[in-house]
């Protein structure tokens, strides 16, 4: 696999836990979970959804910048929430928001806890780079 086909956003976490944040398999990217990490790599918005789901979504569009592809090329997340009955709202309201018109497949799980003390959110991704952007 050419380096080209594997992202990483350059944080510590790569390294100690030993992942990839995305990694092109022929017309597919499959991304990591992306969570409230700024360019530093620290984790931000501890217990605030709305602002971890927005920086969560800033962290994917990295990704998907990489790849020279869009957000409508999205075919399917997975959205691990912490505390899913309150936030549900909000997780909907984000992802109307992110997504506009689009609307990839998506599962949504409730979870008990994250990596992080007060991370709430974390989302996965699959990307079809043969659909229009």
């Amino acid at each position: 696999m050419a380096t080209s086909d594997v992202f990483h956003h350059g944080v510590p976490a790569e390294s100690d836990f030993g992942y990839a944040q995305a990694i092109r398999s022929g017309e597919l990217i499959h991304v990591s979970g992306q969570l409230a990490l700024d360019g530093r790599g620290e984790f931000v918005h501890a217990g605030d959804f709305a602002a971890q789901l927005e920086q969560t979504y800033a962290n994917t569009d990295k990704v998907l910048d990489h790849y020279g592809v869009t957000r409508n090329q999205i075919v399917s997340q997975v959205l691990y929430v912490v505390d899913l009955r309150r936030n549900a709202a909000a997780a909907a309201k984000g992802n109307l928001a992110y997504f506009g018109g689009h609307h990839p497949v998506s599962t949504v799980l409730g979870v008990t806890e994250l990596t992080f003390p007060g991370q709430v959110v974390e989302i996965s991704f699959v990307v079809d780079t043969e659909l229009p952007a």
